[in-house]
This record gives C-alpha cells, structure tokens and sequence, in this order.
C-alpha cells in the first residue's frame, strides 16, 4: 500500500486510541483529527469541524486528497456519513446508514435477532406510556427499559422495582428525557449473568474478531450508581473461555453478520456486541455499530498487526485474506471523569501530572474531554482521560493503570477504584 493521508472523525477518547494506533503504521504520512481533543493533537493535526458537518468533512477529505476516513462515533454513522463520503468517491470506513440502524434502534435489532433466531432477552416495544405500565404489571420487576434511539450510552434503567420502571417510563416517554430517541422505549427481561465485550471487523461476509473485553458502566464502585458511558475496561476478559468464544463468534456474531446481509444491510465496519453470559449461555445485551468506548483503550494498545490494511480489507471485502496478530499481555483502562458526571459537571478545570503519569512504562493516558488553551490542558467534557497500562497479566495492568491514576489530578476528578476487580475473582487461564 502506498503512504496515505488519513481523516479520523470524533473528539473522544476512542478516536484518540484510534489516532495512536494509525500513528504506528508505515504507511500513514499524517493524520487529521476532527475536531480531535488535546491528544489527538500529539499524534496528528486537529482541524475544526464537527462530526455532523457531513459536506464540510467531505469537502476537506477531497481538498487534502484524504486516502481513509475514519468514522469514530455513532451519531454520525447512524445519520449516514458513510453514504454521504462514498457517494463523493471517498474510501471511508464504517457501516452504511442501512446498517448502522443496528445502534440507531433497539427495537429493529431485538426483531432482527428474534427473526433469525440469535440468542438474546424477551422484549416488548411500546411508544405509549399505559400500554407500556400494563406489560411492565404483567411482567413485574427487575426488568430493564431502555430509549430505543440513540441516547450516549445513558439510555437504559434498571429498574428493581415496578415504582422505579413506571418513573423511567414517564420520564422517557411523557418527559422527553431523550428527546426523541426515547419516544419509543423496550422493556426487557433483566439478564442475570457476568457481562463481556465482545467486537469484531466485518467486511459485510467474513469476520475477524478482536481481543475479548470488559467495559463498567456504573459510575459508582461495584456497579452502584448511574450508567455512564463507560468508566473503565480491561482484556482479556476471563469470562470469554476459548469455547465461549468459539460459540459467540458462531452463533452471534457471525449469525448477525449473515443476517444483516439477508435483510439487504451488509454490515462493514466494525461490530460491538454488548454480552451477557448467562446459566444458558451467552446473549446479547445490545450492539453498536462501532469501537467501543473504553473498550477500544484496553483493545487497540494489543493489537500487534498494522490496523490500516485490516481497515481496508473491510472496505473491499476480501477481510478472509487477512491475519490478525494480538499480544498476551493484559490491558486495563481508568476513566478519570469531571465531578458531577454523568449528570452536570463543569469544565475548564486545569489537568495537572500528564507528563509524570506517562513516563510510567506500558502507559498510555488516552484524552477524552480535553482542550488545550494558553499551553494548559483543561477538562472539556464528562469522561476527561483513559489512563490506560499494559501488564503481564490483569493484575499487573491494573496496577500499573493505577499508579498513573495518581500521578494525575485535576478539581474534582472522579474514577472507580475497582476496575478489573472482577477478572481477578476469575481463575485465570
């Protein structure tokens, strides 16, 4: 493959993540990050347009003869950037809008699975908010409700009592909580079991699985508090044994990836599949159209193979001649967020100790919600850094993660303190 200039869309910590990897390839000549964050800016060029500026991200794509864009976050996937690029003749990666509906609706993806039989929980969709507390009575509690559209990971309720669903229901659907992603919402059965990230490359036939891993989504130690957008990760995941695997790849990942093509949505990009291992097995909890986000923190730095040519065979669709190679070592990922997360929380509060934190070997602080101003980097939004480490295993990970944790502080930072506590109950391999 000949050197290329490659465009990176999002401002998370994810694109960063992403951005490092590219960095690493011998055929990348320079990277653009839009509109990027204070790290992104250490391994490529931030430029300043917003990732639903579809003719303008176009426009400087064609202008800066761009050989790969790309797409990091779900809004623009699901509003179809990729139709938008690749009627321009612009090599871009990520699902189709067609096939992007898989994280733009729940309620399609729960009928998909249930059609083509692929394990998953029992649901009802409803968009009126009596019918809705009828089937919930019937039902009775813990059961999970969930905005059906696109809501930034914070869509979903668990509730334990039939009090706490009816207040999700109104808020939801007679509150507009969401807006409009929560006009319609899913009940679903509460899957009891251990949770696991599973992803995959798809060129829309074959596909190439990543590394196993797993987010935490709770704000709070052992799992207490709202859903956030993740506040930390780790991988492998114990959980995910050899033959596990082997059955997620076939009956799930595979099975969806097949049926996506029956329906007329060949799905090329890269597949998330949110899993709950339960007594009969492992079922999907929800997909996403896109890296994972920590996950792509703790997946990313393991990869040991060039990403851009795996990339590109998803594009072309020839993923079946291609080899992945991952490293043994464990990854562990510490969000550090802004105080009052993931409700209001301020920003512009000064990030202190970034340069001591990576001196510290195998470590890597990927930024998330940052700015640089007057040669400072600020907190710019809820989940501010990834401070993530290497290990020999997920203990030393986890370790080596921590020691970085503190070596950084910034008014009112807030982190879990058990990431990966739960791999470590697990008998390791």
């Amino acid at each position: 493959m000949d050197k290329m200039k490659i465009l990176v869309i999002g401002s998370g910590g994810r694109e960063h993540t992403i951005a490092w990897k590219l960095f690493q390839s011998p055929i990348v000549e320079k990277i653009f990050i839009a509109p990027g964050n204070a790290g992104t800016a250490l391994v490529g060029e931030n430029i300043d347009i917003e990732v639903d500026e579809f003719e303008k991200l176009a426009e400087f794509a064609e202008k800066e003869k761009i050989g790969l864009t790309i797409i990091g976050p779900e809004d623009p996937l699901v509003k179809g950037i990729v139709n938008f690029f690749e009627e321009k003749n612009l090599n871009v990666f990520g699902p189709s809008k067609k096939a992007a509906i898989m994280e733009g609706s729940k309620t399609f993806t729960r009928d998909l699975l249930k059609k083509y039989n692929i394990p998953s929980a029992e649901y009802a969709a409803f968009e009126n908010a009596d019918k809705a507390k009828a089937y919930l009575k019937e039902k009775g509690a813990p059961i999970v409700i969930k905005a059906d559209g696109l809501a930034a990971g914070k869509g979903v309720v668990v509730a334990e009592t039939i009090e706490e669903a009816e207040k999700a229901i109104d808020e939801m659907i007679l509150d507009k909580r969401f807006g409009e992603s929560g006009t319609k919402i899913l009940l679903e059965e509460k899957l009891i079991g251990e949770e696991a990230s599973y992803l995959i490359f798809s060129d829309g036939k074959n596909i190439l699985p990543m590394v196993s891993s797993q987010d935490h989504k709770r704000i709070f130690d052992n799992d207490f508090g709202q859903n956030t957008g993740g506040m930390g990760a780790y991988s492998p995941a114990p959980i995910v044994t050899k033959e596990l695997e082997q059955q997620v790849l076939k009956e799930i990942m595979q099975s969806t990836v097949d049926a996506m093509a029956k329906e007329g949505r060949t799905f090329k990009g890269i597949l998330y599949a949110g899993l709950m291992i339960t007594k009969d097995g492992p079922k999907i909890v929800e997909f996403n159209a896109r890296f994972g986000d920590p996950e792509a923190q703790v997946i990313l730095p393991r990869l040991e193979s060039d990403l851009v040519p795996i990339i590109q065979a998803c594009i072309d669709g020839n993923l079946n001649e291609k080899e992945i190679k991952w490293s043994d070592k464990a990854c562990c990922c510490v969000v550090m967020a802004s105080g009052g997360y993931p409700g209001a929380y301020e920003k512009g509060k000064e990030i202190i100790g970034l340069k001591e934190a990576s001196k510290i070997p195998e470590t890597i602080v990927f930024h998330a919600g940052t700015k640089k101003e007057d040669g400072k980097v600020l907190t710019n939004g809820g989940r501010v850094l990834g401070v993530t480490a290497l290990g020999a295993n997920i203990k030393e990970s986890i370790d080596n993660a921590y020691k970085a944790v503190e070596k950084i502080s910034f008014e009112r930072a807030q982190y879990r303190k058990d990431i990966g506590q739960k791999a470590l109950k697990i008998k390791q391999p």
